[in-house]
């Protein structure tokens, strides 16, 4: 299966990490589980799909107030972090993605806007020999609101001194691709494992 790009000459683009340039849902979902199971806290796959893009603090928080829990907000993103880092060996590339940075790699600058930590993008990033083609990282600790808000990928355009209008987002969520629209940037949206025949 090949993405389709929309019309356009753009002159930056700029990716979502976890489940658009790599495969890394699945495992991120496992730690989920992992972490959550240790305070008794559900976590269905349906919703960590939906809530694809969203910090990992923002995460807990939101489920602490849905469970009537109290779980430490830190202490849990730390623990989902480390149990996602055991599992790093499985990581693999979206190909459909990974063959635009290829083809595009020294024509344009490219970006990384991710909801999770700059730890868990370099670590994926540097796993998949990725990391050196991207100019700048933008990572949960950049910016206060995240996806559907605009504010990742408007910092990364600025960083890469290139109008919101000229940049191309490549995203797997409705969050993200709602976020980039509000930056008033022309996006592509990943599809899902299932679909990527």
């Amino acid at each position: 299966m090949k993405l389709q790009l929309p019309a356009g000459q753009f002159r930056a683009y700029l990716f979502d990490c976890d489940g658009t340039l790599v495969d890394s849902m699945p495992i991120h979902y496992i730690a989920w589980k992992k972490a959550l199971g240790e305070w008794n806290c559900p976590f269905e796959e349906e919703l960590f799909y939906a809530w694809g893009g969203r910090p990992v603090t923002d995460i807990i928080r939101s489920l602490n107030e849905m469970n009537q829990l109290n779980m430490p907000v830190e202490e849990v993103a730390r623990r989902k972090e480390e149990m996602y880092y055991e599992q790093l060996h499985d990581l693999q590339g979206i190909p459909e993605v990974i063959e635009h940075v290829e083809a595009s790699y020294g024509k344009i600058p490219f970006a990384v806007v991710s909801g999770s930590r700059r730890k868990s993008v370099t670590s994926a990033l540097t796993r998949l020999n990725l990391l050196d083609k991207f100019e700048t990282l933008v990572c949960a600790e950049d910016y206060t609101n995240g996806k559907p808000a605009p504010d990742g990928f408007l910092l990364a355009a600025e960083r890469l001194g290139v109008a919101p209008a000229d940049c191309l987002v490549f995203e797997d969520t409705a969050m993200g691709i709602e976020a980039a629209t509000a930056a008033g940037m022309a996006s592509v949206l990943v599809p899902p494992p299932a679909t990527r025949k």
